[in-house]
């Protein structure tokens, strides 16, 4: 008797483990469907679609307009040709994905270019939502949950160009500093 109980507890706790992994596994899935997806309307030029998927907090502090004019307007200065996605991390409602996304400077100079950046993601009605510009957001999600940053780096963007052959990082020229 002690036996069936065992092996029955044995199955359940194999069978409930095989469902976290599963679930995870689609949600991870789902996640860099949508960082994919993101990535397609921006190369497509289709900025309102990529609007439509932010999260509603960027969406109440922009108008789709002034979104769509903000990109078309970048649209001389960079073409976007592929996307590495990395690491994908899920907790709850909270997704992070490392990504390289490679494509071409063509304004002031040309160069090739790669930024290497985190995409933040976060689950509203359902769907997920790229919040990666929407750094209020991020962070007030990281704070609410703590546990998720231990368990994954957070990490700045970086940006490289290439020189010779080799990646070399960008740093921007930084403003003097005013004099007291």
């Amino acid at each position: 008797m002690k036996t069936n109980k065992f092996v029955t507890l044995l199955l359940v706790a194999i069978m409930t483990l095989a469902l976290n992994i599963s679930v995870r596994a689609s949600q991870e899935s789902e996640v860099r469907e949508m960082v994919n997806r993101v990535f397609q309307q921006l190369k497509s030029r289709d900025y309102g679609s990529v609007y439509d998927g932010l999260p509603s907090s960027s969406r109440s502090r922009m108008s789709r307009d002034r979104f769509v004019n903000a990109l078309e307007r970048a649209q001389g200065i960079y073409e976007l040709d592929r996307m590495d996605v990395g690491l994908v991390k899920v907790a709850g409602n909270l997704a992070v994905v490392d990504t390289v996304l490679y494509g071409r400077i063509t304004l002031p100079v040309q160069a090739e270019g790669k930024i290497v950046v985190q995409q933040y993601l976060v689950k509203e009605d359902g769907k997920w939502r790229v919040a990666t510009g929407d750094q209020s957001t991020v962070k007030k999600f990281l704070a609410a949950n703590p546990s998720f940053s231990k368990g994954f780096r957070i990490k700045s963007p970086r940006v490289y160009v290439k020189q010779d052959g080799k990646w070399v990082e960008f740093a921007p020229p930084r403003p003097p500093r005013p004099r007291a």
